[in-house]
């Protein structure tokens, strides 16, 4: 299985609306998101990297203040310049149980030194899971070029 790449936030009053029992804001989750998902971009190709869209965004469950964020990042997809990253993030309960609470997928493209898109390495599914991945990564690029 490729690399994952992990991250883990406390949800801190900055972070949230004002509410009564304060939630955080998808615009934060967001910025999170695409940090993370750049680290596990830059990791893959070992090269700077810079974010062309974020495809599905899907908010599952609400993270609360106070509350541990948890986000794991993995490469789905590869093309010649660009790869997409998944990035789940979860809310771990004081238990230690996880919660999805969001699920985004990212398309950054690989930069060299004069930041033009350079080549990354081919990715090649190596899991049953990764192979579904891959696959519906596919079709989430053919919308992304029809559009």
């Amino acid at each position: 299985m490729h690399e994952v790449t992990s991250g883990v936030q406390i949800v801190l009053p900055q972070h949230c609306n004002g509410y009564a029992k304060p939630r955080l804001f998808g615009g934060q989750i967001m910025a999170w998101i695409d940090v993370i998902g750049a680290v596990a971009a830059r990791r893959y190709t070992r090269r700077a990297v810079t974010t062309v869209c974020v495809d599905n965004l899907n908010f599952i469950a609400p993270a609360y203040l106070n509350d541990t964020v948890v986000q794991q990042a993995r490469v789905t997809w590869a093309g010649r310049t660009s790869l997409e990253v998944r990035v789940d993030s979860f809310v771990e309960h004081l238990d230690g149980s996880l919660e999805l609470v969001n699920r985004a997928y990212a398309v950054f493209v690989a930069l060299d030194e004069n930041d033009q898109p350079t080549a990354v390495p081919p990715f090649s599914p190596e899991t049953e899971e990764e192979r579904q991945e891959y696959d519906a990564a596919l079709v989430r690029r053919s919308i992304r070029l029809r559009r």
